[in-house]
């Protein structure tokens, strides 16, 4: 399964090793998803953990090496996306993943992608993170 992961998710792994956004890298490193993010959701992150948890920076770039980048979106895509109803700081991700042709976008955030939880748009499915990982424990073989 392929996850294409937000800022929000990248930064939750990162300073909660025994949350569900970090499950995710656990269940990659076994080789169960692929995981893939943007250079603008990794810039979010990386600008985040920085102001608010400076000590965990560390933890994120150890993270940041275990995801796929894909490119930035076609500003079209990203224009229809704000189109939808997603802000200027949000649309960027939604295209990404729609260009990256994943299984779901894991994102936690629930104010500006919250009506999208559990829709498809294209190809792959919104979910929060912990609906992400239930999703992927639920495809592997007994």
């Amino acid at each position: 399964m392929r996850l294409f992961l937000d800022a929000n998710v990248l930064f939750s792994a990162a300073h909660n090793p025994s949350g569900n956004a970090h499950a995710l890298f656990l269940l990659a490193r076994k080789g169960l998803v692929k995981l893939y993010s943007s250079g603008f959701a990794r810039d979010e992150a990386i600008r985040n953990i920085a102001l608010k948890l400076p000590q965990c920076r560390e933890a994120l770039e150890d993270l940041l090496g275990e995801i796929e980048q894909v490119p930035e979106p076609q500003f079209q895509l990203v224009r229809s996306a704000m189109l939808a109803g997603l802000p200027e700081k949000d649309a960027p991700i939604l295209a990404a993943a729609i260009t990256a042709r994943v299984d779901a976008l894991v994102t936690g955030d629930k104010r500006h992608f919250g009506a999208l939880f559990g829709r498809r748009i294209e190809n792959f499915i919104v979910l929060p993170p912990a609906d992400a990982l239930q999703l992927v424990l639920e495809q592997l073989p007994l």
